[in-house]
This record gives C-alpha cells, sequence and structure tokens, in this order.
C-alpha cells in the first residue's frame, strides 16, 4: 500500500484539469500545432477523443513524407493553456530541430479522458481502479488514429518510422502499445512508467521481448517516488537480458530529477533525436 500512497498524486498530477483559471491562460502553441477537426471515436470504449497535430514548419512547401510520433496527454504536449502542470514544449523543441536540419517529425498528440486516463492508460485490471481499458485505448490508436493520419497526411507509415511516447501511466501505455503492435510501432519513448500500478504483472513487461529491430527509450528521473526506479531498473535489466540489442535501447536517470512535465521536456529532445535516428 505504501507504493500506491506515494504515486498516485504523481498519477493524478497529469489528469487534465477542469478548474476555470486554467482558461485564462495564454496559449503557447505554435502556428505548426492545430485541433483536428474530426470527431474520432474510441469504438470499444463508446467515448469521443480529441486529437492534437503537429507539422513540421516545412511541411505545406514540400511534398515529403514525415516519419510520426504519437503522444498521450495531449492536453500536455504543445500548450501552457491547456496544460494541467506546464507543457513538453514539443512544437517549440521540433521547430529548433528542423530549422537546424536535425529532424522533421509530424506529432499526433491524442487528448487524454480526464476521469477515465487512469483506466485508459492501465493495461491490467486494478482492484481500486477499475477495469483495465488500455488495450482498447491503443487499439483506438494502431486502428482509428493512425489510418486517418496516414490517409490525410504525408506520411511515412512503416513501423520504422512510427514511434509512440508518453510519460507516467502515458510510459506505461507506450511500453505496452509497442508490444502490442509490433507491426505498427517500432520506436518507444518510455518516460517515467508507471510500474507499480500494473503490481505483480510487472512481470509480464519483463517477459514479453519487443521486436528485436525496435528502440527502446527509458527514461527516469531520480526522485520521482518509492518504486519507480526500482521498477524501470527491473524491467530494463530483463529486456537486455532477454537479448534485446543494446544499441537499440537507452536507459537514462537523471538523479536530481522529479516527476513533472518540466522534467519531461527537457529530455523529450535527446530521446526524440536517439528514437529517429537515421537508421
Amino acid at each position: 500500500m505504501r507504493q500506491l500512497i506515494l504515486n498516485v498524486p504523481l498519477l493524478l498530477l497529469m489528469i487534465s484539469c477542469s478548474d476555470p483559471a486554467q482558461q485564462t491562460k495564454v496559449s503557447t502553441a505554435l502556428p505548426q500545432v492545430e485541433v483536428l477537426s474530426e470527431t474520432f471515436v474510441m469504438p470499444e470504449l463508446n467515448r469521443n477523443r480529441q486529437v492534437r497535430l503537429y507539422l513540421p514548419p516545412g511541411y505545406s512547401s514540400s511534398d515529403k513524407e514525415y516519419p510520426v510520433l504519437y503522444m498521450h496527454d495531449g492536453q500536455n504536449v504543445f500548450d501552457d493553456a491547456t496544460a494541467f502542470a506546464g507543457e513538453w514544449g514539443v512544437d517549440e523543441t521540433l521547430n529548433e530541430l528542423a530549422a537546424s536540419g536535425q529532424l522533421e517529425l509530424i506529432v499526433v498528440a491524442i487528448d487524454n479522458g480526464g476521469e477515465q486516463r487512469i483506466t485508459e492508460l492501465n493495461p491490467v485490471d486494478h482492484p481500486k481502479y477499475g477495469k483495465a481499458e488500455g488495450k482498447a485505448y491503443v487499439e483506438f490508436i494502431a486502428n482509428t488514429v493512425k489510418p486517418y493520419i496516414d490517409q490525410h497526411y504525408r506520411t511515412l507509415v512503416d513501423a520504422k518510422h512510427t514511434g509512440i511516447m508518453g510519460s507516467s501511466l502515458g510510459g506505461l501505455i507506450s511500453h505496452y502499445a509497442i508490444l502490442q503492435f509490433p507491426q505498427v510501432f517500432g520506436k518507444a519513448g518510455i518516460f517515467s512508467p508507471s510500474y507499480w500500478i500494473t503490481g505483480e504483472q510487472v512481470r509480464w513487461f519483463e517477459n514479453h521481448p519487443a521486436a528485436k529491430d525496435a528502440r527502446l527509450y527509458f527514461y527516469m528521473g531520480g526522485k520521482e517516488g518509492d518504486s519507480m526506479v526500482p521498477d524501470l531498473q527491473k524491467v530494463y535489466q530483463a529486456v537486455l537480458s532477454q537479448g534485446h540489442p543494446a544499441e537499440l535501447t537507452q536507459y537514462h536517470l537523471v538523479e536530481d530529477a522529479e516527476h513533472n512535465e518540466a522534467a519531461w521536456r527537457s529530455e523529450f529532445k535527446t530521446a526524440v533525436l536517439w528514437l529517429f535516428k537515421a537508421h
């Protein structure tokens, strides 16, 4: 129980807030970001979900096809006006990388479901938090959102050029997604994964290897909570012991970092450059 008590506040940190004060914030999203007007229905969950899109600065003036990164907690990815505790600054970082010729990337950010976040991003039933909806959520991204994006935008559609990334429960579900859909996602940014919520079933992650050509980037802050670091170290060592190529596996521990958007924002550039490194 001690683990749950320490870590539940960390989960709640990422849930979108409906506080009216949030609405007074000035938008920080750059012109390359838009909220898609399409209504995305989550088939098995009977819910609609908002999706945000970032296109590289040169998208409209080129005929290039681009790799794609899918991210969770879309409210926190681009815009301080919609973020609960600060944004990742993904659009600013990617504009800088595009300007320097290092990386051009499309990002698709799926909003979290507020109160449903804890079940949608959890692949394992929990006695306190309820029936897991992680499988249906990942299927929604793979079978509904990605086909729409590939049809309407110039994307490199194969797994080699498609990544998934998130933090906290978003990190957990990103790891799950690359194991469940290796034909869809070839890269995963697994930031501060909340393995603790899976309990003993954390062994599932230890016992299920990723595709041998998958790129896995694990990140953790040293001050994130009781079992966060040990759990990730166990999973990371299991990944290596399964024979996953060391050159396709990264583990970065930042000793003084906490469980927040500021830390994930600081790590994003390093992670995305490594994940989408030219093959």
